[in-house]
């Protein structure tokens, strides 16, 4: 069954909060947001209508990457940039569950990111990544994605900046 990308339900809350814990231990955040579960999908449902979100934050779409029935990862897709995201944090985060790296997945997530993004009017897309993260790097390039510099973010660690351009994915 292929991937596919859908918003997060309230079934879904011991997987996601499962690999968040995974991920955590990685030193990534997940979920992007706390709370109780109600709290957090609220969070999400606003933050994708763009309503009340707190300064420095997009509108932005935070969807499950599911195989199967299964949770295997998540993308949360900007639909603009602010200043901050334009040097380090780009159109696309994404992360897969550690159980369910080296499949592909996370290639088709960003495919569908920048499809979804096409299709919201955005052309290029800025997709960043740490820079000694070498995984992530060849799942943008594997998009499309060209680097356009390296840049150190508000915590020190160097980001890789790529631009897919089109619908290069």
């Amino acid at each position: 069954m292929p991937l596919t990308l859908r918003p997060p339900r309230h079934d879904d809350e011991t997987a996601l909060r499962a690999i968040h814990a995974q991920l955590r231990q990685e030193g990534f955040s997940f979920l992007l947001a706390d709370g109780d579960w109600d709290e957090v999908l609220e969070t999400f449902r606003r933050e994708a209508h763009g309503e009340g979100l707190p300064p420095g934050r997009v509108r932005a779409d935070f969807l499950v990457a599911e195989v199967d029935g299964v949770p295997v990862g998540r993308v949360s897709i900007r639909h603009t940039l602010t200043d901050a995201l334009l040097e380090v944090g780009g159109h696309v985060g994404y992360a897969v569950a550690p159980e369910h790296r080296r499949h592909g997945y996370a290639t088709r997530m960003l495919q569908l990111s920048v499809e979804r993004l096409a299709a919201l009017g955005v052309d290029r897309v800025l997709v960043t990544c740490d820079d000694d993260n070498v995984g992530s790097a060849a799942v943008i390039e594997a998009c499309g994605g060209v680097l356009e510099d390296v840049r150190s973010g508000e915590d020190g660690v160097p980001k890789r900046r790529y631009w897919i351009t089109g619908h290069g994915a």
